[in-house]
């Protein structure tokens, strides 16, 4: 269960609940960090990870940064928020090489969702020596249109939490998605981090933000993979794809599209600290 849960937190960088600083009981929070600041990691500690580790696990608490067991390809994922398919041209070490790091930013209080993947994005330009370009390439992938009868969503009003929220959590019946004032987006990054192995391109064309709630019960290709805790073979297992569209009035479809993708053009192992 620990490490299911693990494994969310590490895809859903995105939720402004999922990046809530860890405070000590009674401890005043931290102020946000400045809108206009471009920070940078001040102090940096990359490791190997242990080999015989399973999982990873990645730490947003205050001011502390923490990858456990994270590869390259995962950094690029937290970083670009891409799906690890739109990642090629790389060498293979970047999927298999495992590291440890720890640091922290160089301007005071809380990052938010974007500068913390500045900050990762410039350590891989500083430390792994990371360049790459964008391409766009034929791919397997998830198009999200419109359903017939139209979608099935609320547009939220107050616009709050303001940088939206996406909570999810196990449930009887499979993995429940509780969604205030996201965009389709918001969502659709969510989708091809965190469930589905490839893609997800947003057809929509809905722009405003919305409250919904989504529950299935994932297969075997989703979630990486992985069975979850609270499943259970006697419950009847409502898929994604149904799911979507009766709850949510959108269509989740496999093609194949020109999808964009990141071309590894050059990658260093890291320097030492």
């Amino acid at each position: 269960m620990r490490r299911f849960l693990v494994l969310l937190f590490l895809l859903c960088p995105g939720p402004a609940s999922s990046q809530a600083p860890s405070q000590p009981r009674g401890a005043a929070p931290l102020p946000p960090m400045a809108a206009d600041a471009n920070p940078s990691f001040e102090v940096a500690a990359i490791k190997p990870g242990d080999p015989d580790a399973r999982g990873k696990g990645l730490g947003l608490r205050g001011r502390d940064f923490s990858a456990e067991n994270f590869s390259v390809n995962d950094l690029i994922v937290f970083a670009y928020g891409v799906q690890v398919k739109q990642i090629v041209d790389g060498p293979p070490w970047i999927d298999k090489d495992k590291f440890d790091i720890s640091a922290v930013p160089n301007a005071l209080g809380q990052p938010s969702a974007g500068q913390w993947k500045t900050m990762v994005q410039k350590l891989m330009a500083d430390r792994f020596k990371l360049t790459f370009h964008h391409e766009k390439r034929e791919l397997a992938v998830f198009v999200l249109t419109v359903g017939k009868d139209g979608p099935k969503l609320s547009k939220n009003e107050n616009g709050v939490p303001v940088s939206g929220d996406i909570n999810m959590r196990v449930a009887r019946e499979g993995m429940t998605f509780t969604a205030r004032n996201v965009t389709m987006a918001d969502f659709v990054s969510t989708l091809q981090r965190v469930v589905v192995d490839r893609p997800v391109v947003d057809q929509t064309g809905l722009a405003d933000k919305f409250d919904f709630q989504l529950t299935f019960a994932p297969d075997g290709a989703q979630f990486g993979g992985m069975r979850l805790p609270a499943q259970s073979e006697d419950v009847a297992a409502p898929s994604l794809f149904t799911e979507i569209q009766e709850q949510l009035g959108l269509k989740l479809e496999a093609v194949k599209a020109p999808a964009d993708t990141i071309v590894i053009d050059h990658i260093e192992r890291p320097s030492p600290n």
